[in-house]
């Protein structure tokens, strides 16, 4: 899914960001990369949503949130 999609109060794993590479590096370098956990703390409609990943909070576009693929998170 989507982390477009995703529910507010939820967690997620990011499993592949499909966005033009100066993006997904700029994301990496953030620390937004595969396996992270990604909690979506308030969304705004389809237009934006914000989320804390590794004890950063970040306001990411609804563009890039819909290049973003999630699953939910399991703790193991």
């Amino acid at each position: 899914m989507k982390l477009i999609d995703g529910q507010k109060n939820k967690s997620y794993k990011l499993e592949s960001i499909e966005l033009d590479t100066p993006v997904k590096r700029r994301l990496e370098i953030l620390g937004m990369t595969v396996g992270t956990r990604i909690d979506i703390l308030e969304k705004k409609g389809r237009r934006a949503i914000i989320i804390k990943c590794r004890s950063s909070r970040f306001a990411i576009g609804g563009n890039f949130a819909a290049g973003m693929e999630v699953t939910p998170w399991t703790d193991r």
